[in-house]
Parts: C-alpha cells; structure tokens; sequence
C-alpha cells in the first residue's frame, strides 16, 4: 500500500498540523496486567483521536490532486468526521458529515466546531453511510471512504512512531473500527522488519471484522449495538479484512462491561480518559492477562471522546469504583 519513504513523508506533513504523541509505560498499569505495557496515546491528538492523521494525508493529496474540489462529504460515528472537518478546514474545503441518529452528542459538537455541516440520518452508521452516499452523486461531492489506502498512510505514522519508541513489544493490541488502525500497524509492522504480533479487538455486539477473520472472507451482521461506538461497525472492509486476515494473530472480543471496567482502569492507573474504543485493547489484555506474563504489551488508546453522560455512567459517581492494580 506504501513504502517507508511515502510513510516519511506523510509523517512529515502530519507533523505540520501536530506533535507526535506519547507513547508511555505506565507502572500501575504494568502492575495491573502483570507485565511492562507501552500505551499509545492517540487521545492526544488535536481531535482526540488517531484519525486526524488519516484525514489529514487524505485531504493533503485531495487538494494537490484536485484543487477546485467543490467540497467533501462522509459518515462517522465521530472520529472520522471529527478528522475529515478539521483537515478539510485547513484546506479551505467544505465539509458534509452524516451522522447516524443519537449519536455522541459530544462529537456531533465537536464536528460541528471543526467547520462540518453535519447531518443526522438513520438508526445506524451503515444507513448514514449509504445516505450519505447518494448524497455525493445529487450534488457532485467528494465522498470520503471510511477505508483508504490514504487514510491507511495517515493512521499510520501513528505506528511508526510507537514501534521506532518501543521496537521490542511482543505483543500490540489495537481496536477495530473500519480497520485503518490494524491495517496501518501490520503494515508498518513489516516495513520495519519487526516481530510483533498484532490482536485487533472488537465489540462483542458488533463482532463482523471477528466473523470474518475467522471466516477468511467478508462476514456482515445486523447489529452492532455496543456503547463503545468507535467499533460499531457492521460491513467490514474487504481490503481491511484481506490485510488483516494476512497480518494479525487474532481477534479478541470484549463486552461493554469489560470496556467499562478498562476506562475506569484507564482512569485511575494513568490519569487518561479513554473512550469505549479507546479502551477496547486494555479490556482485551485483561481479558489476556495469563497469557502475557513477561511479556511486552503494547496498547493503543486510540482516542479520549467519550460523552460526559457516558463517562458519568462508566467512570463517575455512577459507577463501581475501580479495583485497585494488583503487585
């Protein structure tokens, strides 16, 4: 999909928009599993989340491919949309978000803020996706995938940075949305030579990138109603599915409680909020924790937009307090 010097570059030109993140170990969290683990910290990124950097090298060769682009136009859950608006604004490029009915409150805010016209249709992320989608025919848009080899390249000077920081993990847990972030790690994974094994995590209410890894081929559901929305998805990407099939070890599936249980984690050992997706890898190592005794873990807390009735639910006053990380 790409080599070393287009990923270089594309880290360069993310770079002109932000910072690299941090990629730290923290010791109550190592306790916690059990073994030295390495966070990834894409909730720091200037929209909270990884995948400003796919929308960023995405609207980057748009624009140099076809500067008088009328404007953009996509579906998201959030992070995508939350993304597409703040690189397209860069740009001067209008943007049209679609957003299914009843989302993240927070977010439609924040697309909003970014500069998107946002537009709230369907039940779920597929119907606004396809909405969406007829849509950019009507009126002659740019329609945004939520897969592409340019969103790949963008995610992934995120795993460039964590394997150049911590090039001996054994081990690397990343949620699974639409794919761009396993698929940016496995790829990168391989540039530099590495030997980490990658685990793709996902909802057990929206499980189709579980279903059709273990079926080697595209498997759809009905539903995807877990809280965790950044991994809500219900038609898989062929081309993600392809490369994950190749690349990863396996997929792990975790419960909203278990994702409840990891934010709160989160919260107490790190100090860092997570969102459900965001938290998704964590509630996967946990769920792994006799398996990685002496281990190096890696997990990427992919992005910290969680709403506040949500958090409140999962992490505050209404919750069960976090037990304590065990020596």
């Amino acid at each position: 999909m790409f080599d070393l010097k287009e990923l270089e570059r594309a880290h360069e030109m993310v770079g002109t928009a932000m910072t690299p993140t941090p990629a730290h170990a923290w010791p109550l969290l190592g306790q916690r599993l059990g073994t030295h683990v390495v966070v990834k910290h894409e909730n720091h990124t200037p929209t909270g989340a990884f995948k400003v950097r796919g929308g960023l090298v995405y609207l980057d060769r748009l624009k140099r491919e076809r500067p008088n682009v009328p404007g953009i136009i996509s579906a998201t859950r959030g992070n995508h949309g939350q993304s597409l608006a703040f690189a397209a604004r860069r740009h001067g490029v209008p943007a049209v978000i679609y957003v299914p009915k009843g989302n993240s409150v927070e977010k439609n805010h924040a697309m909003r803020a970014f500069g998107a016209d946002l537009v709230e249709h369907g039940d779920d992320f597929q119907l606004a996706r396809e909405e969406a989608g007829r849509r950019a025919q009507f009126e002659g848009l740019h329609m945004v995938p939520s897969f592409h080899p340019d969103l790949v390249l963008g995610v992934a000077t995120y795993a460039l940075e964590l394997f150049r920081a911590a090039p001996d993990l054994d081990v690397l847990y990343v949620p699974i949305g639409q794919g761009s972030g396993i698929s940016a790690c496995i790829l990168v994974r391989d540039l530099l030579g590495l030997k980490t094994e990658i685990v793709g995590v996902q909802s057990t209410e929206a499980p189709s990138y579980a279903l059709s890894f273990a079926a080697g081929k595209v498997v759809t559901t009905e539903t995807s109603n877990t809280l965790a929305d950044g991994v809500a998805t219900r038609f898989p990407d062929a081309d993600a599915v392809a490369l994950i099939c190749k690349g990863a070890s396996r997929i792990v599936q975790v419960a909203d409680d278990e994702v409840a249980a990891a934010i709160r984690a989160y919260w107490t050992d790190t100090h860092n909020l997570a969102e459900g997706a965001g938290a998704a890898a964590l509630a996967a190592a946990l769920q792994e924790k006799t398996k990685l005794s002496g281990k190096r873990v890696g997990l990427v807390l992919s992005g910290g937009n969680i709403d506040f009735d949500l958090f409140r639910r999962w992490v505050g006053t209404d919750a069960p307090a976090a037990r304590p990380a065990m020596a």
